[in-house]
């Protein structure tokens, strides 16, 4: 699709970023294991690691999509609406999850990186094969706008997440420090 053929670079660097940042978090995840396990980890993982690997996954497919070479573009319209509509319904459940969970407190940082932010992706996806019918321009633009709002969010999730386990860490280690004082 000519259409598409614009976009190729862009999805280059951004879905081989998301395939990488998918391997990244396995790593991180694998390094933090040995850390305390705090009350409700299922909870918290479910809310704030898991929908992580999920948004660079929604990447990573947006750009094998927008990658290939459709004959037309209604299917890969019906393809990015299909993935718009279940990364919908997934933040709905992630908000859910995030109420429910008890290990964390959500913030309102959390709640718009987690929540507001995804949803606002996954809504400009669907949108985007809905508009694909008559503003192919628009569309593609909001499909690479989306794709690197998950992206970004990922990203920022994933350090979140980073950064939340080592000062707990550390702060279980001063902790029993001075208790075994």
């Amino acid at each position: 699709m000519p259409a598409f053929t614009a976009w190729q670079n862009f999805y280059v660097i951004v879905g081989s970023s998301a395939g990488a940042l998918i391997g990244l978090q396995f790593v991180v995840l694998a390094l933090i294991a040995e850390n305390p396990v705090p009350r409700d980890l299922e909870g918290a993982n479910s809310a704030f690691a898991t929908p992580t690997i999920v948004h660079f996954g929604a990447v990573l497919l947006m750009s094998a999509i927008m990658s290939a070479p459709w004959p037309a573009i209604a299917t890969a319209a019906i393809l990015w609406g299909i993935l718009g509509l279940a990364g919908l319904i997934y933040v709905l459940l992630v908000a859910r999850r995030m109420r429910v969970q008890a290990a964390y407190s959500p913030q309102f940082e959390d709640w718009v990186f987690h929540v507001f932010l995804p949803f606002a992706a996954y809504a400009t996806l669907t949108w985007s094969a809905y508009a694909s019918g008559s503003r192919i321009d628009g569309a593609l633009f909001g499909i690479g706008g989306a794709s690197l709002l998950l992206l970004l969010v990922g990203i920022h999730n994933a350090w979140d997440g980073v950064t939340y386990h080592v000062v707990s860490t550390n702060r279980n280690k001063v902790k029993a420090k001075a208790i075994a004082e």
